[in-house]
């Protein structure tokens, strides 16, 4: 059985929460996420907010935004690596 470490942090005066960064990085969580708060009994369990589809979306489209990739441009991307991909594992295709 795996003992978990436990971790202290103090809650500032406006309420902000450093996570230590051993947490952060095992939890894969960057600035700027939003991380879900669950009360338990006295207890609170932090978790990586999951996207819900539309904040996907939004998120999807600031990335194209600041790549300077259109969305024809990645779909037709895919595509090709579909392709290559389906060539590499299987062989070219037969007509």
């Amino acid at each position: 059985m795996q003992v978990a470490k436990i971790y202290t942090s103090e809650i500032k005066s406006r309420g902000q929460l450093t996570i230590p960064k051993k947490i952060r990085e095992s939890c894969t969580l960057g600035e700027g996420q939003v991380v879900s708060l669950i009360p338990v009994g006295d207890s609170v369990i932090i978790t990586p907010k999951r996207l819900p589809l539309e904040e996907a979306r939004r998120e999807i489209r600031k990335i194209l935004k600041a790549s300077g990739i259109s969305a024809e441009e990645l779909l037709a991307g895919i595509k090709e690596e579909r392709k290559e991909l389906f060539e590499e594992t299987y062989g070219p295709k037969s007509r």
